[in-house]
């Protein structure tokens, strides 16, 4: 019986986590790639030598060489500079931009079957390019962020509210960005609306939290950003493609008329299953909701003009 076969990118924090996570939840083969000589290798040995006491038993193999890579049924992609205190992650913009359209050139031309899922930041844009250099069809190309942006909210959420985050429900829309979308009308504990629950000031602290949800993370680390649940949200990403779960979850999804977008990637709830993005769902916004979502979206495609401007 063949395996799954999954390719990271990346062997930094969060690549060599989505590795862990992958290999934890048994989604199949791991190939962990970095340039950098002994790096990848010595993470996946070290991972693989966990896998009798964790309890999993696929194959991790670390490489520098995209030939290791070939025929992958998934590639995620988080190679790239990570934020550092006082850079946005639009500052990435020009410095990772290089890095990721030669990743995903490679990874597309070893595997071209494969479904990318993509965690460099500005994640929105650096998607799109991906989409762009990879030739393949938008619906095999996804960016990581709104699994992330609303694991953040349901964390802050339970602890204001004294609940268990597993009963917390909350969907972030738009941009991985300042300018996200927290819907406050989505979000409930057990199915009791977060408005029910709590004063709209600590609601409102609840938001600006999750806008501000890496940076607050970016400003304690100091030499680093977060990467345990930016890890854990790429691995859920890729077991519901894998595993053909056709699970919606708020992503970096290409849209063209869905929310009159015109042809982006912007984060949406989207149903993912085998091939990658199987649809996009769309709420019923609010005048006030739709407004901010044009906002975050207009943001996004300020950062594509600045990549075309580049020359991607």
């Amino acid at each position: 019986m063949r395996h799954p076969k999954i390719t990271v990118v990346g062997a930094g924090n969060v690549g060599a986590t989505c590795a862990l996570w992958a290999a934890a939840r048994d989604l199949g083969d791991v190939v962990l790639l970095d340039v950098v000589e002994g790096l990848a290798a010595g993470k996946a040995l070290d991972l693989a030598q966990a896998g009798p006491i964790a309890g999993f038993a696929r194959r991790i193999l670390g490489a520098t060489d995209y030939a290791a890579t070939a025929g992958s049924d998934l590639a995620v992609i988080t190679a790239g500079l990570a934020r550092r205190p006082g850079m946005s992650r639009d500052d990435l913009l020009s410095r990772n931009a290089e890095i990721v359209a030669g990743v995903v050139r490679s990874v597309a031309a070893a595997s071209p079957d494969a479904v990318l899922i993509i965690v460099s930041n500005p994640v929105d844009a650096m998607t799109g390019l991906a989409h762009r250099v990879s030739g393949l069809p938008p619906a095999r190309v996804v960016g990581m962020a709104g699994v992330l942006d609303s694991a953040r909210m349901r964390t802050f959420i339970a602890v204001a509210a004294g609940a268990s985050p597993k009963d917390v429900q909350a969907v972030v829309l738009g941009g991985h960005g300042d300018t996200m979308v927290p819907l406050v009308r989505q979000s409930s504990v057990g199915g009791v609306p977060l408005t029910k629950l709590l004063p709209p000031e600590e609601i409102e602290r609840i938001v600006e939290r999750t806008r501000n949800g890496g940076a607050e993370i970016v400003a304690l680390l100091k030499t680093g950003s977060a990467f345990y649940a930016p890890a854990a949200a790429a691995a859920e990403m890729a077991q519901a493609v894998l595993r053909d779960e056709r699970r919606v979850l708020p992503c970096a999804a290409y849209c063209d008329k869905e929310y009159g977008v015109g042809g982006y990637f912007v984060g949406v709830p989207a149903r993912l299953g085998a091939g990658g993005v199987l649809d996009v769902l769309e709420f019923d916004l609010t005048a006030e909701e739709k407004a901010a979502f044009d906002r975050s979206a207009a943001a996004v495609k300020d950062l594509m003009a600045k990549l075309k401007n580049l020359g991607y």
